[in-house]
């Protein structure tokens, strides 16, 4: 209403629904959804690796030139890379801005010393954190290999190998799947309530859904490098 007051016109219904908690929720719903979303299929992408670096360089090499002739090289993949970096983006601020609205909506603190959101919400909130740097990490590692010492342009196998013959590369990548099924496991069911998805009747199984994707995905990913650990791939 003040917004009304000041400017001489009501705010946009767009505006209305961003700044409105519902709205937020919304917005991480999908955005969270659509990054699910490329997080299967990478996953299945990064399972190309056990059959050799033939079938794994062509797949990286198919991500550069996906869309030919229809689209030039490489636009496929910056195209589907900025709306992941829009969705992650979206999904970061609506997040946190949310944090921050339920924090001012209780700013006296218990008297005794008791935790106020659960143990998902925080959960949640560290698991954010560690793969906000882990995908900083995971660029300059397999995208820009600059912290990749043995890497190899234009081999990703190669400089998949590398980063997963050092024991940091592993402990970093398997930590960061871990919060990342974590973080899946509850976003997920989170993602359905919020989309009116979620009922009494449906959410046993949303939840084994929910659990399900979080194992598959944990279990995909961390496969390569426990597969080059072990030498299964080499």
């Amino acid at each position: 209403m003040a917004l009304a007051t000041r400017t001489g016109r009501r705010p946009s219904t767009t505006r209305t629904l961003w700044d409105s908690t519902v709205g937020k929720k919304s917005v991480m719903a999908v955005s969270g959804l659509i990054m699910l979303g490329y997080l299967v299929v990478h996953m299945i992408g990064n399972l190309k690796i056990f059959f050799g670096p033939g079938d794994f360089n062509g797949y990286a090499h198919w991500l550069r030139h996906m869309g030919e002739p229809f689209l030039h090289s490489h636009w496929g993949l910056w195209a589907a890379r900025v709306i992941l970096l829009a969705a992650v983006v979206a999904h970061a601020v609506s997040a946190y801005q949310l944090s921050r609205r339920d924090i001012r909506a209780r700013p006296v603190r218990y008297a005794h010393k008791r935790r106020r959101a659960s143990y998902a919400t925080r959960t949640m909130r560290w698991g954010g954190v560690i793969l906000a740097l882990f995908i900083v990490w995971h660029l300059l590692d397999l995208t820009t290999l600059t912290v990749n010492e043995r890497a190899w342009a234009g081999h990703p196998y190669e400089n998949v190998l590398a980063t997963f013959s050092t024991w940091y590369g592993n402990s970093i990548y398997i930590v960061a799947m871990a919060a990342l099924a974590m973080h899946v496991r509850h976003g997920f069911w989170s993602a359905a309530q919020t989309l009116g998805a979620g009922n009494a009747r449906r959410d046993r199984a949303l939840k084994l859904l929910a659990n399900a994707l979080a194992l598959v995905l944990f279990a995909g990913f961390v496969s390569v490098p426990v597969a080059v650990m072990t030498g299964v791939v080499s």
